[in-house]
């Protein structure tokens, strides 16, 4: 099952001509999840080709303009094509205030249903055919949540020949044993799933940190993620003016990356203050903590993989 997280804007503060504002997409399958919406996404969604149609969910981290504006147009276009599912928008107290105040203020045609939950405390809030999406609190200038996908452990590998040996025969029983159930052998016997497969695997775990001031309980909360994006907005020097406006440096955000053995980290929402060119000084500051630490650029796209 394939799982990729699409940068479509990697910018904080403000949009540039080659930077849009902060927004990821992942895809798992045929199911897709926007994580905040700043300016630039559908321009993004657009020259990637991606069925943005068919997006579950959408995680906002806080309501900064920044992260939301991009969102109303996005909820407009919607309606026009066909859906038939409801848009669920997941967020920190005001984001029920800003979707509907923006629905009236400009009003949108809706013609599917919008479904919007506010977070008011950790823990899961949302669920799907194999994994779930978990809310945890940051500290930022308004009330602030960073995500977590984590799926649920796989079965272990299949067996086929020790299937056989027990005398189950190939075909539909297999399907059935991989999927948890026991079946009756060809001799009678009743046949367990431990009896033919491995030893379980984990499943991956994508985490969205984004704005928030360094806190050591991050790591926690990412921990062992095959992919964490987090802001890294500042460089070393300007680590009491991040600290000043509660943001993180790139060296902070790979210390989170670090404490919380994290398989690679992607650092987004940079200040407009730096270039292109310039990021390459937040790369090496980051590098020298966590070394599995790349730049996310719009509309870089980056596999999930597992494990095993």
């Amino acid at each position: 099952m394939n799982l990729e997280a699409f940068v479509l804007g990697c910018g904080g503060m403000m949009p540039l001509p080659y930077r849009h504002l902060t927004s990821v997409l992942l895809r798992r399958e045929g199911d897709l999840f926007l994580f905040d919406g700043g300016e630039g996404t559908q321009v993004s969604l657009r020259r990637l080709n991606l069925r943005w149609k068919k997006i579950n969910a959408i995680f906002v981290s806080h309501t900064h303009a920044d992260h939301v504006t991009g969102l109303p147009g996005l909820l407009m276009l919607s309606s026009q094509v066909d859906r038939d599912d409801p848009l669920y928008i997941f967020g920190p107290p005001k984001i029920a205030e800003y979707i509907n105040s923006s629905r009236q203020v400009l009003d949108m045609y809706i013609n599917y249903k919008i479904i919007i939950k506010e977070i008011t405390e950790p823990g899961i809030v949302y669920q799907g055919d194999g994994f779930h999406v978990r809310a945890f609190p940051l500290q930022h200038t308004k009330p602030c949540v960073g995500y977590a996908l984590e799926e649920y452990e796989r079965p272990g590998e299949f067996n086929p020949e020790q299937a056989k040996k027990l005398g189950v025969p190939c075909g539909p029983l297999w399907s059935r044993l991989q999927s948890g159930e026991s079946v009756t052998a060809d001799s009678g016997d009743i046949i367990k799933p431990e009896q033919v497969l491995g030893s379980s695997r984990k499943g991956r775990k994508f985490s969205y940190v984004t704005d928030t001031k360094y806190l050591p309980s991050i790591a926690h909360e990412v921990a062992n993620s095959d992919l964490l994006v987090c802001e890294g907005m500042f460089e070393r020097e300007l680590t009491e003016t991040a600290a000043d406006k509660k943001h993180m440096t790139a060296e902070q955000a790979a210390i989170v990356a670090r404490d919380g053995k994290v398989k690679k980290m992607a650092l987004i929402h940079y200040s407009p203050r730096y270039t292109d060119s310039d990021l390459k000084r937040l790369l090496s500051e980051a590098r020298s903590i966590f070394p599995q630490t790349i730049l996310s650029r719009d509309r870089l796209v980056i596999p999930i993989e597992y494990e095993d």
